[in-house]
């Protein structure tokens, strides 16, 4: 199923939830906020969203530095 994420196609299995496309993507859950489908969502919720076809979700990575 086709999903959008940061306005570029990916193709993830049904069923999978955002905190399975996270690890699929190799991103530390505890340096992203995630907006899906317009909302922001804390990271309690990542493992209880499922994704549907043509979802939309932006991801933003922390970057520290000084």
């Amino acid at each position: 199923m086709d999903v959008i994420v940061n306005n570029q196609l990916k193709i993830v299995s049904d069923g999978s939830t955002l905190a399975e496309l996270i690890q699929q993507m190799g991103l530390d859950e505890k340096r992203i906020a995630i907006e899906y489908n317009r909302d922001i969502l804390n990271r309690e919720q990542f493992a209880n969203t499922i994704l549907t076809a043509d979802d939309k979700i932006e991801i933003v990575n922390f970057v520290g530095g000084g």
